[in-house]
């Protein structure tokens, strides 16, 4: 059976029994998730079907971002996708699920779980991608404003002199996870796509921060560029608005 037919019955199936009211994380999400994911495994030696799958049902157990069982959830939607693969899609290779499952449970971020197959990579990695650039960036406050999170804590934006907490402020989650997200990618081909989607995020970060640390607030915005080598990009964009201020 063809890709394409597989992937139009995953799509049948969710659009019949996939109930749930995450925006962020919808059929669209998955089509990306997967179109990214062929960019990546291409000329590479990974199961494509397995791919395909993962990207599919990787997020078919979704619970809220501020769930206390939140790190759990790539664990549920493995074991899901095993059930829903061996009830509604019989004539699914048997062989491969396993594959299937350990690449939706190492997909998470907060999982943290190691990374064994190259098909689990790849997912992941497709996954990542659609945490950067612009998609990412309408993501983050989509979420943000679904949950009724505010944007940062008015006390100490920067988390200078606190644990950062992105379930708690929205600002955090760009510290705590996206700007640390092209350190984490394990493919050559999708290294620079996320390194190029991680880019369009730097200046609007940085200007965020220096709108609400002060843009004279140095110290601040050190603390904002020293996470990633990419970052670095940050200082020098605070330090362009503040030639620009001072100029007019």
């Amino acid at each position: 059976m063809s890709l394409t037919l597989w992937q139009s019955r995953y799509e049948s199936w969710f659009q019949a029994n996939w109930i749930h009211d995450d925006g962020a994380h919808d059929i669209a999400h998955l089509r990306r998730v997967w179109m990214s994911a062929q960019r990546i495994m291409a000329g590479s030696a990974a199961n494509p079907l397995v791919v395909l799958t993962a990207c599919y049902f990787h997020y078919v157990v979704d619970l809220p971002k501020n769930h206390p069982e939140r790190h759990l959830t790539s664990t549920y939607a493995a074991t899901e996708t095993q059930r829903i693969l061996l009830q509604d899609f019989t004539d699914f290779p048997a062989e491969l699920i396993e594959a299937v499952m350990h690449a939706v449970k190492t997909h998470s971020f907060s999982a943290g779980i190691p990374l064994q197959t190259l098909e689990a990579k790849i997912v992941q990695n497709a996954d990542r991608l659609e945490s950067l650039g612009a998609i990412g960036l309408a993501r983050v406050f989509y979420t943000a404003g679904a949950l009724n999170r505010p944007l940062f804590d008015s006390a100490d934006p920067l988390g200078k002199n606190r644990e950062l907490n992105d379930v708690k402020w929205t600002l955090d989650h760009f510290q705590k996870k996206l700007l640390r997200l092209p350190e984490t990618i394990h493919t050559e081909t999708g290294r620079p796509l996320a390194e190029h989607n991680a880019d369009f995020l730097v200046p609007l970060y940085g200007k965020a921060v220096c709108g609400v640390a002060g843009q004279s607030d140095r110290d601040g915005r050190r603390r904002a560029a020293g996470l990633h080598a990419i970052t670095d990009r940050i200082l020098n964009f605070c330090d362009s608005m503040l030639i620009e201020t001072v100029i007019r």
